[in-house]
């Protein structure tokens, strides 16, 4: 999965919202030290279970899944902070080390739910 075109991404949010389904974004607020992705980098998770873009990959991105989903069936809107520092990055073979804030957006309304 790669990056998405910001133009793909709001026109993916613009069908789901026609079609009255709720998307989630995930958005690289903020990285400390060294990150897969950088700041602003995006994810979409939409209502019919189709993912676009990436915000790193590996545990972080299955961790980001996670917390899009929960945020998918709440409708509620957070950051998350991710940590990716040496000691974790070893148990879990990481080449990284750093931190991530990544917000995660709730848009449209669920009301099939």
């Amino acid at each position: 999965m790669g990056t998405i075109a910001q133009r793909d991404l709001y026109r993916m949010i613009c069908d789901s919202n026609e079609r009255g389904e709720r998307v989630v974004v995930a958005t690289v607020a903020n990285t400390r030290g060294s990150t897969p992705q950088q700041r602003g980098a995006k994810m979409l998770f939409l209502e019919s279970g189709d993912v676009a873009g990436t915000v790193g990959g590996g545990c972080i991105e299955a961790e980001v899944w996670s917390e899009a989903r929960e945020a998918m069936r709440s409708g509620k809107s957070a950051l998350h902070h991710f940590s990716l520092t040496a000691e974790e990055a070893s148990e879990e073979g990481m080449v990284c080390g750093g931190t991530m804030d990544i917000f995660i957006d709730v848009i449209g309304d669920n009301s099939n739910q």
